[in-house]
């Protein structure tokens, strides 16, 4: 470790010391100087001093845009985003952030959605939804200007969710409706289509509009043939009809039924708690009222 630590202040020192020569081609100093930050930045690695490699690959990304070699510099600030994950989520994503703008400069819609995911997740597991949310959004937009479908509608659904986590109910059932239509004529993504409109139904059912949740119910219908066979169509059709009735017991019946055989996830069961405790309200202010 302490070898390490002492290659890397020698490398270190000597690119510092070639940075701030004075000579006529300004570009072979920084050239110089890249090849030597490499070295220190890896040698900083190899003694798990995380944050001082990452300061060095941080310096090496410079180097590389004094000279224009912007694909490197992209990747040793992704390097350096390696290095402060071990010690600061802000640290890391900063340098990923760097990194997008140069893919984006550069036309690499793909590379930018790959990093735009990794934030989102990063950003996921410090549950900061709201920032988690923006990032999975421009990392779908970025998955479909380059071809990657597929991802794109992984990245939409993760905005759906956390739409629906914040109350944007609107946003997440056009997200979820979206993707339910797009997955029907794909063979390998239309076995999910139920649960994309299982998850639009709950969204309905939060904001509390019974005539929205049969017409939404309806067009599911005519989207997908086969839903109304199926136990999530029954699991929203006896919710609206709890809800309609007012009928707290039902509700509570229907999920137990459809949780017996399909087990509710947590985020599943936050909206159907959220739709209980709004039903249950509202049979209480009923009663008051009697």
């Amino acid at each position: 470790m302490a070898d390490h630590i002492a290659k890397g202040d020698e490398f270190l020192k000597k690119a510092q010391k070639k940075i701030n020569a004075w000579g006529l081609f300004a570009s072979s100093k920084y050239e110089d100087a890249a090849e030597l930050y490499a070295k220190s930045a890896n040698h900083f690695k190899l003694a798990k001093s995380w944050d001082r490699a990452g300061s060095v690959f941080i310096k090496l990304s410079d180097c590389y845009l004094k000279v224009d070699s912007k694909h490197e510099a992209a990747n040793a600030f992704i390097e350096a985003s390696k290095c402060y994950k071990k010690t600061s989520t802000t640290a890391a994503i900063s340098c990923l952030d760097k990194a997008i703008n140069i893919f984006m400069d550069n036309g690499k819609d793909s590379m930018a959605a790959r990093y735009c995911k990794e934030i989102g997740e990063m950003y996921e597991l410090e549950k900061d939804n709201e920032k988690a949310m923006l990032y999975f959004e421009r990392a779908a937009e970025f998955f479909e200007m380059g071809g990657g479908a597929t991802t794109a509608n992984q990245c939409k659904l993760k905005v759906a969710q956390f739409s629906a986590q914040v109350e944007q109910y609107p946003k997440a059932i056009q997200i979820y409706e979206e993707v339910a239509k797009t997955s029907l004529n794909n063979n390998l993504l239309k076995y999910g289509v139920r649960g994309h409109l299982l998850n639009a139904g709950l969204c309905q059912l939060c904001k509390g509009d019974i005539v929205a949740i049969t017409n939404a119910l309806e067009r599911y219908q005519d989207l997908d043939l086969t839903f109304s066979r199926t136990r999530e169509y029954k699991l929203l059709a006896d919710l609206a009809s709890a809800i309609d009735e007012e009928n707290v017991e039902n509700f509570t019946a229907a999920v137990k039924e459809f949780d017996s055989i399909t087990p509710l996830d947590p985020w599943k069961t936050t909206l159907l708690l959220r739709v209980k405790e709004a039903l249950k309200a509202k049979e209480m202010e009923e009663d008051d009222l009697v």
